[in-house]
Order: structure tokens, then sequence, then C-alpha cells
């Protein structure tokens, strides 16, 4: 029987489900047709497989060949294919033994000498087929990618002959080279280079353990973009699992994964003039967009009220959801979107509201114009909000103080504090239902009429109330893990929720 089937895997969001490539010999004029809801690319694949198949010494089917890429409803697209067609076409021939192809998936582009290319969205791949227990052959130039992860038979190829001679016996494919791992001793830019500003590294701290949204408002080159690129280094080093969710991100998104940082969260800084596509993700092949690149670390928004009010608002289901659903006529994917978002912005258009140093010339009605650029839903999701104010120079200059601590002594504090929380509700306190939060956060009767009384004066909602509950328990759990919430505690969330600045 002229029927041979291999094994292959599409690309849809950060999923990798099977295709089986199904190729049919048969009479008639010679002509190659592929079936399966192919995309252009996948159609071209024909000369590129044909064209290949000769490079490499062996012989094309002079016989109608038919290649179903299985199953039909799903969309396929790219030269992800290509590998896998031909050895198909070959096995159909009886060129290369069909029964070396079970169990095994193939991936990879051919060039017209026979040369494999490198395909996007290798990892999630292999997280799928290291679920299935099979091989996997890829091209070497996805070697580095692949070998991020263990407990996977993958084997690398540099063309379609040595793809042929392995599975003919003939030589042995190499598996990937193990990488070096980032262990977090190298994060990034230190803390210990922002000088002053103690209520803003407290703010910083906090929103760390709690896994907290930040806006930073102050005058230009107060240091607020400084104390957001240092946010990564005072996160705990991620997981081995959360570590490959954010490869898989990168690699869907067509992006070369570091072996060497892939273990260090992400900080992502889109500029102002990003579309909302750029920003969630999008196109005519969906891609993701800044806040899936985010994921399980940092998105940081500078001169927020610059941004299109459009592409902010966009940011308001994630930030609840931790997910972003790009819907079309076809399909909807599903992109995660698990970010931590610190934000920057001046009190004013000229930058120096409030500033004792330079004289504000933006009259009340400019002000107010700028900051109701950023919309009051928006605002409810940010946690806190603290003050960036401008250093005097003498300061800048003076020798460092004990209060001038280093990344790794505050991710002490930070992987402390988040011990606590998992100890606690078993997740980080930006995790937490409402259920657990009023469990372990329950107030006394003084403690509840008094934090009530405030939120009743600031205006807030009920989400904005949990969330003030939520900077409250991180609070607690960083001075040293406290059983209750006292009026301490909860002032200084309060504190931290003085959002009517960008209302006066």
């Amino acid at each position: 029987m002229s029927l041979a089937v291999t094994l292959s895997r599409a690309q849809e969001g950060v999923a990798a489900p099977q295709v089986m490539v199904e190729v049919h010999l048969s009479g008639g004029l010679p002509s190659t047709h592929i079936v399966g809801l192919p995309e252009a690319a996948v159609r071209e694949a024909r000369d590129r497989v044909r064209v290949a198949i000769q490079s490499a010494a062996f012989e094309y089917p002079n016989r109608k060949v038919t290649v179903n890429l299985a199953p039909a409803e799903l969309p396929k697209d790219g030269g992800r294919f290509d590998l896998a067609i031909a050895l198909g076409i070959l096995a159909a021939g009886n060129q290369v033994p069909r029964e070396k192809l079970d169990d095994c998936e193939f991936l990879g582009e051919l060039a017209l000498s026979g040369q494999l290319r490198p395909v996007s969205g290798v990892l999630p791949a292999l997280l799928r087929a290291r679920a299935r227990g099979r091989r996997v052959v890829v091209p070497r130039a996805n070697a580095e990618e692949a070998a991020l992860i263990s407990e996977v038979d993958v084997r690398v190829a540099d063309t379609l002959s040595d793809v042929c001679g392995w599975l003919r016996g003939s030589h042995e494919l190499t598996p990937p080279t193990s990488v070096l791992t980032l262990t977090g001793d190298d994060a990034g830019p230190d803390l210990i280079d922002v000088r002053g500003q103690l209520q803003a590294r407290r703010a910083l701290e906090i929103a760390a353990v709690g896994g907290h949204h930040l806006l930073l408002m102050g005058p230009p080159g107060t240091g607020k973009t400084m104390l957001a690129e240092r946010l990564p280094g005072i996160l705990p080093p991620m997981s081995e699992s959360e570590a490959l969710e954010t490869c898989a991100v990168m690699s869907v998104a067509g992006q070369t994964v570091d072996p060497a940082q892939w273990r260090r969260r992400p900080f992502r800084a889109p500029h102002h003039t990003a579309s909302a596509v750029a920003l969630v993700g999008g196109g005519s092949q969906p891609k993701p967009g800044e806040i899936s690149l985010a994921h399980n670390g940092v998105l940081f928004l500078d001169e927020l009220p610059e941004f299109s009010r459009h592409v902010l608002e966009v940011l308001r289901e994630p930030m609840e959801s931790g997910q972003i659903l790009i819907s079309r006529a076809a399909r909807q994917l599903h992109f995660p979107a698990q970010f931590q978002l610190i934000a920057a912005m001046n009190p004013c258009p000229c930058g120096y509201s409030g500033d004792t140093r330079q004289r504000c010339r933006c009259t009340p009605d400019q002000v107010q114009r700028y900051r109701s650029r950023i919309s009051g839903p928006l605002l409810d999701r940010i946690d806190l909000c603290v003050e960036v104010p401008g250093m005097p120079l003498n300061e800048l200059s003076a020798p460092r103080t004990t209060r001038d601590e280093d990344s790794a002594t505050v991710r002490k504090r930070v992987m402390r504090a988040r011990q606590h929380a998992l100890a606690r509700a078993g997740r980080p306190n930006a995790e937490i239902s409402t259920r657990e939060l009023e469990r372990d956060c329950a107030l006394g009767p003084n403690e509840r009429k008094w934090f009530d009384a405030a939120l009743e004066r600031l205006g807030l909602s009920a989400r904005a109330y949990h969330r003030t509950l939520r900077v409250a328990r991180s609070i607690a759990d960083l001075d040293n893990g406290a059983a209750a919430l006292d009026r301490h505690h909860l002032a200084e969330a309060l504190q931290y929720r003085r959002l009517s600045l960008l209302s006066d």
C-alpha cells in the first residue's frame, strides 16, 4: 500500500495541536495536491519538498501525490510541515522505513538544497510531545530552544539527508547540548543604583511581595524608570514551569530565547506610540503582544498619559483575568498575560507640578485634562500610587547609607514574605479569592469601622476595597508575617491608594 503517515505539530496560540501528515501515492498524471485547510505557505511546500528531495539524492515519485493534513478543520500555516511531508512521501515510496516514523514527530522547513531551517513555536510543540512520550526531530538552529526542556527525546538535524540516514540506521542524530541556566544572581540592574527615594523603594518592595500593580508619579529625572527597571531584580526567580511558559510565548512570537537568561523574569517597555494590537496581540496570523511577552514578568509603561486612551483601555480585562482572548472569524486564541504593570507619569504636561525646584507653567485646566487621559476604571485596577519627588544634588553625591540596599538584600525579604503568603493561602496575595481574602484579612470591629470610613472618604469601589486589603496583607507579610492586620498596615495601604491625586 502506497500510504504513509508522519506526525507534526501546528501552531495555535501557545498550544501545539497534533497534525497527522497522510501521504498517498496513486496512478495518474504526475502531480502533488495538499489538502486539509493549508494556507499559501503550506501549499507552496509541494515545490520546496520536491526540489529538496531531489537535492538529497532521492527520487521524487512520478505519480499522483496526495498529502492530507489532519484534522482538516484546523488551519495550517508556515513551513513547519515541510520535513514531515518530505518523509511521508519518501516512506510512501519505500525509500525510508515506515515503521521508524511511529511515535516520532518532525518539525522543520526545507530549503531547496535540503537544508533544515528553523521554525517558530518549537517549545510548545516539545511540551506536548513530552506529554505524549514521543521523540521529536527539529532543525539544529532550534537546538538551544529544544535543550531547555528535560525528559524529552529530542534530536537535531542539519539536512533532510541526515534525517533519512537516521531512519535507515546508518548514523545517529545527536540530542541538543545542555545549556547554562540563570540562577538569579545576575538579575539585571541593581536597586543599589537608586539613591534615596525611600517611599518609592518601599512601594516597589510591597509590589514585589504581592504581585501588585504600581504607578510612579513625579517630575522628570527623579528615577521613575530606574526604579521600574529594577523590579525584576527583587522578584523571586522563576520556577521551571513559569520559565517554560514564558519561553513558549517568546517562541510562538518568533523571538530568540537566550539560554543563559531563560529564567530571568521578562521586562517589557513598549513605546507610547504602540498600538492596541501591539500591546495585546493579534494580526492576520495572531501573535502574542507585549502583555503576553511580559507573562510572569513586568510590563512597564513609561509616560502613561501619552499612550492612546483606547490602547490603555485594552489592559483592563487582562489585568483582572491574567489572559487575553483574541477572536477571529475562524477561531479564537488564548495567550497568557499574567503580568505586573508598572507605570510612570509626570504630574502635569510640563512635568513640574508640585516641584519645589522648578516652577510649573500649566494651568489647572491643563493639569486636569492631562491627568484625565487615564480613565477611572484603569486607575481602579492599580494597587499602589506613589510620588517620586526630585532629589537634592547634595543627597545624590553623598556617601551611601544602610538604607541604600542592593537588590539581593531586598529580594531575601521579598521571598521570605512570599513564603508567609504561600504558607497562609497557598498562592500570592494578588491571586487569592475574595473568600480567602475575607478569611485571611479579618478585621476587628474598630479596625473595620475605621477602614470603612476611610474608604468612604476616598470614594473607592468594591474592587479597590479588596485590592487595598491585599496590599495591607502584603505589608503584614513583610512585617515578619503578622497574622492579623492592624491599623498600621491598613493606613499604609490606604496611603498608596491616593488616586485622588490624578483628579485634583
